[in-house]
């Protein structure tokens, strides 16, 4: 009981400096944005409750590309979609701004100590080592290993369609996608079958089947509140209320972590035996091996670190890319010109592949089909899979701006004054449709903006692919961006090459959930998870 109160007393003693010190400070209240709707969660329902975007694209076309909004116990924090700003917060002064506490908390329950966890020199160290196994040529290298892949599952979709009535079934579509990239990630990071897209046992592709929504999916008051004030809370003592809570959403977690690191431990055993007889192969994990091998004592990763960097790459890699494909699929059901427009693509390039006297696709062929690439990186836009990323201001800190803002007393502000401790959200879904960059239909799934002259994307360059916010940028750049295109492309083409997608009666009913990531669900069925069913049959070729 004695242990309790002290705590109680502790807590209550940590939110009262924290309050005092957020009124005691530069005020943000002059910058635009939404009136607060209550002093313990401030907006915090609007941002966090809806679909994935929703509240950003609003305050976005409202109040500008940086908003002020409440959190919890009335503090101000900012959201921001400004190029000029978010260039500054990522690539000039990255290490400045670090990762909220709690958010790395979760993120080490998640997948360890890895590099998404890491900060600072930890994050350099960790950076560095890693870097190899992603490089440019490193990634063209997998492209048969993805194209395998892809090509496992839609001999798995020929079947079902050949014995369905009509010639054509509905397929819940990320549910195979997630397996089949699973299958992938496994064979070119680790030289590793899973199998997952053959055996629906697999335990790892059941563990992660419905993870987010399960963990971080439609979030109460109370969950927001807690991870809201948990800020307070020094991050060893956040670490051990996430490693011994009975939360369901925390026991899913822990769940799920054990999982993979188990898988990541198996393949840790196979893989050292392979390369103490000489076996080794240009899979990421012999490359982070070889990396870390070179590397000096005071730098080089631990075991639980390469542990952590596996489990990273076993969920970052496979979790992303499979719902991605899945929200092309989507766009392209419910736009079959730009579908058919693709798919000409794609059989032209087939064909020109045959007469040269080949048969499989190169990485230059995909880059000598624009089309593809513009289907590709307007999806990336329009649905980014992380919609936000979150950082504070770790000192007292002046963000530049692209535009003006005019602030609440009428004052012209061409930079924003934010005092050490400002929780920043960078809006990734509100960069990628701001209009001054992607013109006034950025609200619109259109390839043809890839097809134009650059003029609608100008300005501050920040993100590493088409100056897309969607794989970050600078310092915290996602490392496998280049992996990730490569098999986001071999997915596309071998599927639209070999099928057709529909609409269904669901499609009206799709939600962007907000679950960490944006994954696809059904209004009115939240309780079945990740959910994208579209009607499949087999694409017609000409004779």
């Amino acid at each position: 009981m004695g242990q309790l109160f002290l705590a109680a007393a502790f807590t209550a003693v940590l939110l009262t400096y924290g309050v005092y010190r957020r009124y005691s400070r530069v005020s943000l209240g002059r910058i635009p944005g939404p009136k607060s709707t209550s002093f313990l969660l401030g907006n915090l329902r609007e941002l966090y409750q809806g679909q994935a975007g929703e509240a950003d694209f609003k305050w976005q076309e409202r109040y500008g590309n940086v908003v002020r909004y409440k959190g919890a116990l009335g503090e101000d924090a900012l959201m921001v979609s400004d190029p000029k700003a978010l260039q500054y917060i990522y690539q000039t002064s990255g290490y400045h701004f670090p990762k909220l506490a709690e958010r790395r908390v979760l993120s080490r329950m998640l997948n360890g100590r890895g590099i998404l966890w890491a900060e600072g020199e930890d994050h350099k160290r960790h950076r560095k080592v890693m870097l190899p196994g992603f490089g440019g040529p490193e990634s063209k290298a997998f492209l048969m290993l993805f194209k395998g892949c892809a090509e496992s599952m839609t001999t798995k979709w020929m079947e079902i369609i050949g014995n369905s009535e009509g010639q054509s079934t509905i397929l819940n579509i990320p549910a195979w996608m997630s397996r089949a990239t699973l299958d992938a990630i496994g064979a070119a990071a680790f030289d590793y079958r899973f199998g997952s897209v053959q055996d629906q046992d697999n335990a790892l592709a059941h563990t992660y089947t419905n993870m987010m929504t399960d963990i971080f999916g439609s979030p109460s008051a109370t969950q927001l509140f807690i991870q809201a004030v948990s800020k307070y809370l020094p991050m060893s003592v956040l670490d051990y209320l996430s490693d011994h809570g009975t939360n369901r959403r925390l026991m899913r977690m822990r769940e799920t972590s054990d999982t993979a690191k188990n898988v990541a431990k198996d393949m840790v055993k196979e893989k050292a035996e392979g390369l103490l007889e000489g076996k080794g192969s240009r899979d990421v994990f012999s490359l982070l091996v070889n990396a870390n091998m070179a590397e000096d004592a005071k730098t080089k990763l631990n075991e639980e670190e390469l542990l952590s960097q596996m489990s990273t790459i076993l969920f970052a890699g496979h979790e992303t890319t499979s719902n991605t494909v899945s929200w092309a699929l989507l766009e392209l059901a419910k736009h079959p010109e730009i579908q058919t427009k693709l798919r000409s693509e794609i059989r032209a390039t087939e064909a020109a592949i045959h007469a040269r006297g080949q048969s499989d696709f190169t990485v230059a062929d995909f880059e000598a089909m624009p089309y593809t690439t513009a289907v590709m990186k307007e999806v990336l836009r329009f649905h980014c899979v992380a919609y936000h990323s979150h950082r504070y201001a770790g000192r007292d800190d002046v963000l530049p701006l692209s535009r003006p803002i005019v602030t609440e007393n009428g004052e012209v502000i061409h930079e924003v004054p934010i005092p050490k401790g400002t929780r920043i959200v960078a809006s990734i879904a509100a960069y990628n449709r701001n209009k001054d960059l992607w013109g006034d239909d950025a609200h619109v799934f259109n390839p043809d903006r890839w097809l134009a002259d650059a003029k609608g994307r100008k300005g501050s360059s920040i993100g590493v692919y088409g100056n897309l916010m969607t794989f970050l940028g600078g310092i915290r750049s996602c490392i496998g961006w280049r992996f990730a295109v490569i098999e986001i492309q071999a997915f596309l083409v071998e599927i639209i090459s070999n099928f057709e997608f529909s609409v269904t009666d669901k499609t009206e009913r799709i939600r962007r959930e907000a679950c960490l990531v944006m994954a696809p669900t059904v209004e009115g069925e939240l309780e079945k998870g990740v959910q994208l069913p579209l009607r499949v049959s087999i694409a017609v070729r000409d004779e």
